[in-house]
């Protein structure tokens, strides 16, 4: 009974997009239905409408809140930990804290992104959501490189882009510690690596 009255306390909101992300993961976002999030959720069918309005809405609630984490209206950008990656002085130690950021972001996010792009070849607002959701990550990869290239010299901005964008990725990211059994810091360290490499620091 305890924990049914600690659930009951728990934000309709917060119970549709835990319910949501589970369904989505799983049985996809096609195949997922309001009715069926509602019943994941423990909620009535018109409170899913009420407090998104449809199932896409659900789906880019989802998705933000995967990648910051929390509730809070706050672009990836204006982070504390991309201002203390900015910040930091040293080109390696900026690297492996704005890597340690988006390992943390895919740690969260990489199941519901894998679902977006799943979406995306079959529903034009969802590929549109995937379309948005990929340029804000290479607006953010870019403009941390592009910090990194002003305290180093000879830096191939968009090769580190590049680089960026495959390594950090929900594929490679669910490829190797999913898949292939790599631990979380094991990935990370990788993509310091490689990064340091394509920016020429020795690490």
């Amino acid at each position: 009974m305890a924990t049914h009255i600690e659930d009951d306390k728990i934000p309709a909101r917060h119970k549709i997009l835990a319910a949501a992300g589970t369904l989505f993961t799983t049985t996809g976002y096609a195949s997922t239905t309001i009715k069926a999030i509602a019943g994941e959720a423990g909620v009535a069918v018109q409170t899913v409408y009420f407090v998104f309005g449809n199932k896409r809405s659900v789906l880019a609630a989802l998705l933000d809140t995967s990648i910051a984490g929390d509730d809070e209206p706050i672009p990836t950008l204006a982070r504390p930990w991309v201002a203390e990656a900015i910040a930091e002085p040293d080109p390696l130690s900026q690297l492996r804290i704005q890597v340690h950021g988006a390992r943390l972001i895919l740690d969260r996010a990489a199941p519901v992104l894998l679902a977006v792009r799943a979406a995306a070849g079959a529903d034009p607002e969802v590929a549109q959501l995937w379309a948005t959701t990929c340029e804000q990550t290479e607006t953010g990869l870019r403009h941390l490189a592009t910090v990194l290239a002003e305290k180093l010299d000879r830096v191939d901005v968009d090769r580190i882009v590049d680089v960026g964008l495959a390594l950090l990725s929900p594929e490679t990211h669910t490829l190797l510690i999913d898949e292939r059994g790599w631990s979380p810091e094991d990935y990370e360290r990788w993509v310091v690596d490689a990064l340091a490499a394509a920016a020429g620091l020795d690490v």
